[in-house]
């Protein structure tokens, strides 16, 4: 018996357009969806699962501005819905309304249930432009389900000072995944992420902000599928709006176990930033399937070209259109409702310049998008940051964002690999360790715009950086052609994993000079999570997607068996030392400008301890670079707003070496000054097991020190009042 015959149909009160979503309100569900050139919209309320589903539908019978709304009489919290829309086929206008596919609330809260057969989620029979499908996908398309509103949440905002924030990139599933010090139920999991093991080695080490990669609702999109594999990243949104519902320990919970790890992390003093996707949808092209978006609004929610196909700016098929009134509506209703009821404290836009270019032309940071984002009054003090590309080359816009936003600088990260890899000079290395003057500058921010990395989850780990000189994706099913090939990666001569000593020293060394430059340069520093423990993917770099069914602790889990406790100290060490030297996390840009000191507020020096200037900076073999940075005249604003704005700090000196054994000899800053020479007092050195000197006693410019292969080195010397 068909669903048709089972479903029988009554209509709603009238009800109003705004808030969009289900809400339950005095005699029932108040449903608002946009959906402006349709001809019906009914609510499906849902019984059952698969083939055993049963509905009964509801006609929306108001429009206003486009949205249909109405109240449900017979709906309550926890009602399974859909929406069944009615209007015209007319793929070349964009146009694809199909009341035969049940689809996805765009604003849903909660959403139950998976993607079963591919065909029955097809829109069209057997040509996107072709006749229109009489399939009905019920029981093969995930619903959404009616939720009551949050309580507050009395857990205070931290809004950390930018100059403090270090952040760390973290899967939800994979970093707690293998943990063996969480209970077996809660690894993998919103709850897993706040245990209390997990969360003594955040704060060890010194995080404080964590950005979660996608926790969106994710489906995966048809490609993948089709391979028998599911999207583990979770760039493939299925919903703006409800919490990814994989990583709840108890089934059905992710919404109340969301907001407990969120309120825990804050009591921890650590911020949560999401890794936010609303450049496109797990829809893919206009021959995906119709499971949300397609089906209510297609030329409203995505870039079309005049034949109806989409323009996509992405790689994965479709560009939402950042420039459409219901887009920008959605996006900023769903980043306030992260922020006001889920309690986060920021957003990093995976591939965000798509988010400023109008109708898909060239970049605009004053964009609609954009600048609604900015604009609004809860959005504009959170963590803004933009992944400042798209798939595109007129995508690139590192440095061209402005006003509120802070960037990932992929130019910091292939400078670093770059230098240690032996590879260039130090001209672009020097721009990059002081915070990316050129880039962001210009558009009136501070360093702290600049979010500095070395690894992220797209690409390799530290550890596979150093020991693979290509990319191994085999085991993502696409013949090793997805994921970049420009790694700037080196193996030190043996290509993965190896019982060679000498190899081992040489990658560990290798490692601890790209974390530890990361921790001591200026700007925001960002952690891949797993890289301090020695994390590997064995030479994936793109590692997106695992088979069906794999568990957490099967799906490039962290191996905390088997965790580099020497390097984490290192790292630990680096960053307790950025936190307590103000001058080693400015938030002014330096200008060479003298210091109550009488000094400049920072100086170059190379490995002789000579001071690079003019012609100098052109030296591509140079392997060294020293800075050292005046404490007299300290640039941060929290600072100063704390009265503290004439206090002298330690000066430091910055040892930067990426070539083999070389005798460096230490700088004498002074341009002016008495007749003795300073003196520096050792309190960092990366190749040590936990990045304590060996010898912490005090050594004078001109003494020589010896070193080995990669290594970073930091020198305190306090300015003689």
């Amino acid at each position: 018996m068909s669903h048709e015959q089972n479903s029988p149909k009554s209509a709603a009160a009238s009800g109003t357009p705004f808030p969009l979503g289900a809400h339950p309100v005095e005699g029932g569900v108040c449903f608002a969806v946009h959906a402006p050139d349709a001809h019906a919209v009914e609510v499906c309320l849902v019984d059952g699962s698969g083939p055993d589903s049963r509905e009964s539908r509801h006609l929306l019978t108001q429009r206003t501005y486009g949205i249909w709304h109405g109240v449900v009489a017979e709906a309550d919290v926890g009602s399974v819905y859909g929406y069944r829309v009615s209007g015209p086929w007319n793929p070349e206008a964009g146009h694809r309304f199909d009341p035969h596919k049940i689809l996805l609330d765009p604003y849903a809260r909660r959403i139950v249930g998976t993607l079963g057969d591919a065909r029955a989620l097809l829109p069209y029979r057997d040509d996107p432009f072709g006749p229109q499908s009489t399939v009905d996908s019920l029981g093969h398309a995930p619903l959404a389900v009616v939720t009551a509103p949050l309580p507050a949440s009395d857990a205070p905002r931290l809004e950390t000072d930018w100059d403090r924030t270090v952040v760390y990139e973290v899967h939800v599933g994979s970093f707690t995944g293998a943990h063996p010090d969480v209970p077996e139920n809660l690894r993998g999991t919103y709850l897993g992420l706040v245990h209390p093991a997990v969360l003594e080695h955040l704060r060890t080490l010194g995080v404080t902000a964590v950005e979660l990669l996608p926790v969106h609702a994710c489906l995966t999109e048809p490609g993948v599928r089709a391979r028998g594999m599911r999207n583990h990243w979770g760039y493939s949104t299925g919903s703006y709006f409800a919490v990814e519902p994989s990583y709840a320990s108890v089934p059905g919970a992710e919404v109340t176990e969301f907001r407990t790890m969120v309120d825990t992390l804050h009591e921890a003093g650590i911020e949560v930033i999401l890794d936010v996707v609303y450049n496109h949808t797990c829809e893919g092209g206009v021959d995906g399937p119709s499971l949300s978006w397609r089906g209510l609004d297609a030329r409203g929610y995505y870039l079309l070209d005049a034949r109806g196909h989409d323009i996509d700016l992405t790689g994965c098929g479709n560009t939402v259109d950042a420039a459409s009134p219901a887009v920008v509506r959605m996006v900023c209703d769903s980043l306030r409702y992260w922020v006001t009821e889920l309690g986060v404290d920021g957003f990093r836009f995976d591939l965000a310049s798509t988010l400023g270019r109008p109708g898909g032309w060239s970049f605009d940071p004053h964009a609609p998008m954009l600048s609604a984002i900015a604009a609004d009054p809860i959005l504009c003090r959170a963590k803004l940051i933009a992944e400042p590309w798209d798939a595109t080359g007129p995508g690139y816009q590192v440095g061209g964002f402005g006003g509120v936003w802070s960037e990932w600088n992929d130019r910091y990260r292939d400078t670093l690999r770059r230098f240690f890899a032996g590879h260039g000079g130090v001209r672009e290395l020097a721009s990059r360790l002081a915070g990316s003057e050129d880039l962001f500058a210009p558009t009136g921010r501070r360093p702290w715009a600049s979010v500095n990395f070395v690894t992220a989850h797209d690409g390799f780990t530290a550890r596979d950086l150093v020991s693979y000189r290509a990319k191994h994706n085999e085991a993502n099913g696409e013949s090793n052609r997805d994921g970049t090939d420009n790694n700037l990666s080196v193996n030190h001569g043996v290509e993965g994993e190896t019982e060679d000593p000498a190899v081992l020293a040489a990658r560990d060394r290798h490692v601890r000079a790209l974390l530890s430059t990361l921790a001591l340069s200026t700007g925001t520093p960002m952690f891949l999570a797993g890289d301090e423990l020695g994390h590997t993917q064995h030479g994936n770099n793109n590692a997106y997607c695992v088979p069906q069914g794999t568990s957490a602790a099967d799906a490039h889990a962290i191996d905390w068996s088997r965790r580099d406790d020497a390097l984490t100290a290192t790292l630990g060490r680096a960053l307790r030392l950025r936190r307590s030297a103000p001058v080693l996390r400015q938030q002014e840009f330096f200008a060479g400008r003298d210091t109550p000191s009488g000094e400049p507020d920072l100086m170059w020096f190379d490995h002789d301890g000579a001071e690079i200037v003019g012609d100098r900076w052109n030296d591509d073999h140079a392997r060294t670079l020293q800075a050292w940075v005046d404490g007299s005249d300290v640039r941060i604003p929290a600072l100063r707003h704390a009265g503290v704005e004439t206090e002298t700090f330690d000066s430091a000196l910055l040892v930067v070496h990426s070539g083999g054994d070389a005798d460096i000899v230490l700088p004498d800053h002074r341009r002016h000054g008495p007749d003795e020479a300073p003196g520096y007092v050792p309190v960092f050195d990366s190749a040590t097991r936990d990045g304590r000197p060996v010898d912490a006693s005090p050594v004078t410019a001109g003494s020589t020190v010896r070193v080995t292969g990669p290594i970073v080195l930091v020198y305190i010397s306090t300015i003689p009042s």
